[in-house]
């Protein structure tokens, strides 16, 4: 872990290039997940750089500035994948297509890499595998209280060895989310081939930069996401760590992800690697006049949004916000959104956010049941991508107001206009 590098970075993360391209320049922003008690907001806000940054080379886009591992996934890390109705129907999804396509076997090892609270490994344990989480915060330890083994550890090439020697070697790894958020990519690589046996799998979740581009997620860069996957440099990072992409295909999770199948070895690409790659060329997401309209992009849908917030706020109305997700905090410091425009954030029931304040704007963080008793008139989704089932779910407890979905294009929808869904509410 000490030698991991941080601080500013002048190549490319995955092919090593120098000379980064600016696409657009966030200025300072304090880290997504450091939700400050009341005490703390007397106190200075660390903020660091976040720049999102193009390599010429190989066409990465990245940030070009590495916080310490140790302050973006602290120990006392408040998210919890299994609050995430979202990300639980992904797993099962995963689990399930794996088991289809891929012969799971009985007592076959499954590693999953940053892996939380072990929501992904329990849908595993269910099917007979043998499971283990390496995750380095203290959601291990409620991975373990629930019967999914893990190493509380940060992932690295030794780490990697010290479980081949404890567990033997694994048939299976997977990153959901994790895969661009770890240093050195190319260490990242070692320790898996390390871990996989020689016919295994892994298999990536990430933040898909063509879903980004084309419903202007620009709420997706902050500092945990160090680099944001399209395919062809993720090709040039496997080929040189001796590995071959296999298939890759877009899901939904996430706003937008794109999950990779690579194996050691050489092995032929699926038509879909084929037609992606086309698709993300087609996009414009190699071409740097294409990407500097991205970032004009993003800067119209910021003021877009600015503007609409203080248009309501002006005419007296009261707004709180729904969801209080990493990627919303990215979007309230570019734009410049506060208390002043914001009254409160809501989260589910068992949130350890509920009771914090957010990061950089300051919001306090409450539970989801005062919106139904406060009625503001506004209720802005934070946790936009996920928007209409937030929605269906906030109108069916009884939040009366109006909804403000603020991406890709700031609008109002009016509670008339939220369609009728079979989504279950979630569990208290």
């Amino acid at each position: 872990m000490s030698n991991i590098i941080h601080g500013s970075i002048k190549h490319c993360q995955i092919c090593g290039q120098p000379g980064l391209e600016t696409v657009l320049t966030f200025g300072h922003q304090p880290i997504v997940q450091n939700y400050l008690t009341a005490e703390q907001l007397h106190e200075p806000e660390m903020t660091y750089p976040l720049n999102f940054c193009r390599c010429p080379n190989c066409g990465l886009l990245q940030l070009d500035y590495i916080i310490d591992p140790k302050l973006v996934f602290p120990i006392n890390y408040p998210y919890r994948t299994g609050l995430t109705n979202m990300l639980i129907r992904n797993f099962r999804a995963l689990a399930d297509e794996l088991e289809k396509n891929y012969h799971l076997q009985q007592n076959d090892l499954i590693i999953d890499i940053g892996s939380n609270d072990g929501s992904l490994l329990q849908t595993f344990k269910a099917k007979g595998l043998r499971v283990l989480g390496i995750e380095p915060t203290n959601a291990a330890q409620d991975a373990n209280t629930n019967g999914i083994p893990t190493i509380q550890n940060y992932f690295s090439p030794e780490v990697a060895s010290q479980v081949v020697a404890q567990y033997g070697r694994a048939k299976f790894v997977t990153m959901t989310n994790a895969f661009a958020h770890i240093p050195e990519a190319t260490a990242i690589m070692r320790g898996l081939k390390t871990l996989l046996t020689d016919d295994g799998l892994f298999i990536s979740e990430s933040q898909y930069l063509l879903d980004m581009m084309q419903g202007l997620e620009l709420d997706t860069i902050y500092h945990e996401h160090l680099r944001f996957y399209s395919l062809k440099p993720l090709q040039v990072l496997f080929t040189a760590a001796g590995f071959s992409l296999m298939h890759a295909e877009q899901i939904a999770a996430a706003g937008g992800s794109i999950r990779v199948y690579a194996r050691p070895g050489k092995h032929p690409a699926s038509d879909n690697v084929g037609k992606l790659i086309a698709a993300e060329e087609a996009a414009g997401l190699y071409n740097s006049t294409k990407l500097r309209q991205f970032a004009q992009q993003m800067i119209s849908a910021k003021n877009e949004l600015l503007a609409l917030l203080i248009k309501c706020k002006q005419s007296g109305a009261r707004i709180a916000a729904i969801g209080s997700p990493a990627r919303s905090n990215t979007l309230l410091g570019f734009t410049h959104i506060d208390e002043k425009l914001i009254d409160y954030a809501c989260e589910k029931a068992g949130s350890p956010k509920i009771g914090l304040f957010t990061p950089g704007a300051h919001l306090p963080v409450v539970d989801e049941k005062k919106l139904s008793e406060d009625q503001p008139e506004y209720a802005l989704i934070l946790s936009w991508h996920i928007g209409e089932e937030l929605m269906t779910i906030m109108k069916k407890i009884g939040y009366r107001g109006k909804f403000i979905m603020p991406l890709p294009k700031p609008r109002i929808i009016d509670q008339h206009s939220v369609a009728p869904s079979t989504t279950k509410l979630p569990s208290p």
